[in-house]
């Protein structure tokens, strides 16, 4: 590209490309066919959005929380004055020595800066902005540098996006369920996820929380009622989604794109077939 005679091609960002068709695998590893990808993976990887997108979604869940008004503040301590060769704290009569109460440096003292509600704690985001970022980060499922990027390995995947024909949405056992992975060439990223749970570090643990776990393998399907759900529940990082329900907080967990992702060919005939995110 030329300005007025400055060359402004080593500062354009370079977009990868998808391609346009990609090839339908069955449930035993062997090609089926090839399939027309639909126009949401022919978006601009737009990281920013994507970044965005994902605050304005994982701020949607946090509870906004305040502190008691009153809190420390319930008590008769008051400030004896000056000339005592004491500090000038509020402190509460008793025996022996007054105890210091009221301030905020003292032991049982209020909040000096106690969380309020009114605090905004959500991202907000316009709904053309997060459709964008949607189709951006379904676009980075196709791309290999971004999925490797991530953490994933995809070194027994021959190509990516990774499209499966939509038997794979009834079955409905476990071992059926690794098998079908294994001959995709998808296991080995759920081993790496098995082997990289870990002990949170921290009192969390305490709290209904103790396991950190990666994140696998994302399965889109057409049926909101797939067997396949209850089947792969188990599987470590492994989430099954109905395509009319994807978010960023699936296709790129903590706002970074290029998810490991299989797709349902029935998924992508139904958000062709309905426009999804397409506004």
């Amino acid at each position: 590209m030329n300005v007025i005679g400055i060359d402004l091609t080593p500062y354009l960002k370079e977009y990868p490309e998808v391609p346009a068709k990609a090839v339908v695998l069955g449930t035993d590893g062997s090609a089926k066919g090839e399939l027309e990808l639909p126009p949401q993976f022919h978006t601009p990887v737009r990281l920013d959005v994507i970044r965005r997108a994902y605050l304005s979604a994982f701020t949607a869940s946090l509870q906004p929380k305040g502190a008691d008004p009153m809190a420390g503040k319930r008590t008769t301590a008051k400030a004896f004055g000056v000339g005592l060769g004491i500090a000038r704290v509020p402190r509460a009569t008793g025996s022996l020595w007054p105890r210091a109460r009221l301030a905020t440096n003292v032991v049982k003292g209020r909040s000096a800066h106690a969380p309020v509600v009114e605090k905004v704690i959500r991202e907000r985001i316009n709904k053309k902005e997060r459709d964008l970022a949607i189709r951006s980060a379904i676009t980075a499922t196709a791309v290999k540098a971004l999925v490797e990027r991530r953490g994933h390995d995809v070194s027994s995947i021959k190509s990516l996006p990774l499209v499966v024909s939509s038997d794979v949405e009834s079955i409905d056992k476990a071992r059926t369920a690794r098998e079908a992975l294994e001959a995709v060439g998808a296991w080995r990223d759920v081993e790496r996820a098995g082997n990289g749970i870990r002990d949170r570090a921290g009192i969390g643990k305490l709290r209904g929380r103790r396991y950190k776990e990666p994140k696998s393998v994302l399965i889109v399907v057409s049926n909101p009622h797939a067997a396949l759900a209850r089947a792969a529940r188990n599987f470590p990082g492994v989430e099954v989604v109905h395509v009319n329900n994807l978010s960023v907080l699936h296709l790129a967990p903590g706002g970074v794109p290029g998810r490991l992702t299989l797709w349902s060919d029935a998924a992508l005939r139904a958000m062709k077939d309905a426009g999804l995110f397409m506004r």
